[in-house]
This record gives C-alpha cells, sequence and structure tokens, in this order.
C-alpha cells in the first residue's frame, strides 16, 4: 500500500533488527537492576533535573554536529537533500543504533531512497560515517594514554582500522582497474567484491581534503561534547578525576565498543569505561552508576529519540515517499 511498507520489507531482517534492539534493552534493564538502582537513583538525584539536562543537551549537540557531517557527505556524494526530511530520516535511523556496528541506522537509506538517493550512496556515507568517528575518538583518547599506556591496544587497533580503510579508499585507480575486470561476471562472490569496490569509489567523494577535513573537525567536536558531558556526570557525583582522563576514558570505551561490534558497544564499552575508573580509586558503586547514568543520557537517549522520530514521522515519511514516485 505505502512505498514506506514496501521499503521496510527489503530489509529482510527488519523484525530482527527491531528485536535485536528489543533485546539490547532488556539487557541493559537487567544489568542496571543488577548492577544496583539504589547506586543509580542516588546518581541521578546527585546530579539534578538541571544536570541531566545538560548532559542531555550535550549529547543533542553531539547528534546536531553529526547530522551537519552527514549532510556534508550526502552533498559530497550529489545530493543536497533539503534540511528537514534529511534530519527526520537521519534522527530516525537512531532507532537502531544498538544494532551490532550500528548497521541498523543504514535504514536511512531506505527512506533516502525515495529522495533519489541510491543505496550505493546512503551505504558510502553511513561508511564515511562510522570511519569518522573512529578518527574522533582515536584522536580524543590519544592524550590519555600517557596516563593510562595499558590502553593502548584499543588505540592502536584503531589507528591500524583507520590506515586500513584510507590505504583501501585512496587506491582509486587499483578500484577501478579491479571493477572493470571483475565486470559481468556471474560469481556471488565476485558479484559481492565488486559491489564492495564500487562503495569505496563512492566513499572516496567523501573523503576528499577538504571534505575530509571539516568531517573529522565536525566528529571531534560531536564526541568531545560527550566526553565533556561524562567529566560533568562524574564531578556531579562525587567523583574527582582530571578532565583529560574524563574524556580519555570515554573515548576508549567508544573505541572499545565500537571495535566489539556488539550492539551500540553494549557490554564492551561498560566494561572498559567501569575498569577506568575503578583504575583510578573509584568506589565500585559509584563507578557502576556513574557509566550507566551517562550511557542512558547518550546511547539510550539517541534510541528513544530516534524511536520517537520514527513513531511521529511516519505519515511525513509516507507523505513523501508518494511525493517523490510521482
Amino acid at each position: 500500500m505505502s512505498t514506506l511498507r514496501g521499503s521496510l520489507g527489503t530489509l529482510g531482517g527488519g523484525k530482527g533488527l527491531i528485536l535485536s534492539a528489543l533485546v539490547a534493552a532488556l539487557a541493559y534493564l537487567g544489568f542496571s537492576l543488577w548492577a544496583g538502582w539504589r547506586e543509580v537513583a542516588g546518581a541521578f538525584a546527585a546530579i539534578g533535573f538541571s544536570g541531566i539536562l545538560v548532559a542531555l543537551s550535550l549529547s543533542l549537540l553531539n547528534y546536531a554536529l553529526r547530522f551537519c557531517r552527514w549532510q556534508l557527505y550526502l552533498r559530497s556524494l550529489g545530493h543536497p537533500i533539503a534540511a528537514r526530511p534529511s534530519l527526520t530520516i537521519y534522527l530516525a535511523g537512531f532507532s537502531l543504533t544498538t544494532t551490532p556496528g550500528k548497521a541498523g541506522e543504514m535504514l536511512r537509506g531506505i527512506f533516502l531512497k525515495n529522495l533519489g538517493v541510491s543505496y550505493m550512496h546512503s551505504t558510502a556515507a553511513f561508511l564515511s560515517e562510522r570511519l569518522s568517528d573512529l578518527v574522533a575518538v582515536v584522536l580524543i583518547a590519544l592524550p590519555g594514554l600517557a596516563l593510562y599506556p595499558q590502553g593502548g591496544i584499543f588505540v592502536i587497533t584503531g589507528v591500524a582500522a583507520i590506515a586500513m580503510a584510507g590505504l583501501l579508499i585512496s587506491q582509486g585507480a587499483a578500484l577501478i582497474w579491479l571493477s572493470e575486470l571483475l565486470e559481468g561476471r556471474s560469481s556471488r562472490l565476485v558479484k559481492m567484491v565488486r559491489h564492495l569496490l564500487l562503495l569505496l569509489l563512492e566513499a572516496r567523494r567523501c573523503h576528499r581534503p577538504r571534505v575530509l577535513l571539516l568531517a573529522t573537525a565536525l566528529s571531534l567536536a560531536a564526541w568531545s561534547a560527550e566526553a565533556f558531558a561524562f567529566h560533568l556526570v562524574l564531578g556531579w557525583t562525587g567523583i574527582e578525576l582530571n578532565i583529560f582522563f574524563a574524556m580519555f576514558t570515554y573515548a576508549l570505551a567508544m573505541l572499545a565498543g565500537a571495535l566489539s561490534f556488539l550492539p551500540g558497544g553494549l557490554g564492551g564499552a561498560e566494561a572498559v569505561m567501569m575498569a577506568l575508573l575503578l583504575f583510578k580509586g573509584v568506589p565500585e558503586p559509584l563507578a557502576i552508576a556513574a557509566t550507566i547514568v551517562i550511557r542512558l543520557t547518550t546511547l539510550w537517549f539517541a534510541v528513544v529519540l530516534g524511536v520517537g522520530i520514527m513513531t511521529l514521522a511516519q505519515r511525513e515519511l509516507m507523505t513523501t515517499s508518494r511525493a517523490s514516485s510521482t
């Protein structure tokens, strides 16, 4: 009946993605209850309503800066989409942030298809986003290695991943040659490889020097905002930590979560965050409470915002779909 419903069917695992997000939410609820709801409630009370608003505002700043980067990528790929429909689609993608590698956020591509953006281009923008996020958290984490050298394994792995991706994207002539060599072959594996080669070629447009510099600046500012929110949350709950170590802790936790490919980094990010707080002598109940609070005001705030936008904007998205097909 509607293009939107038909498009959702093309996910092939749409219900699976939603189930993945639901399982992640229930697991996190279980973790919070196990950790001690009294400590978490006490942390929220210590932070207060105004403190929670500040933390949520810094998360919103993170989303706004990342949206600006998203628009930059779409424009670089030849799709200057108007801000309002693009923002609606971008935020709706947060509803599936808790999927492995945030892959569920590629849901945006379904809605963008109705605005003339090919799946190839939306996927190229998505991959460029993930790479840019990785660059930002590595840069934020780097100064903290002097305070906690043991975190070097995560940073080195992140740098290696960035270097490998950068090397692949930079080889334009080789990518074209290989793509032409494989053209016309019917093997499913060969088709997948050629599709990846074409995807990397499209992603190159998001990594031109000027675009790369601006995207990196936006990413760095975006993730620094949430890392600073973590520093504030620690202070409000009575945990006195150097701002550089606090931001390093948050960045390293995000890096560990990203490299784990767990849904939304769940488990990996929390484990690293708590381990670093315990390393600094923070009492375990406080470390657990602060970790849960910051994740609720960042990751889970994004999920709730995405679900809300998805629910409220369904009519608008369906209208856009019908309008684009006429």
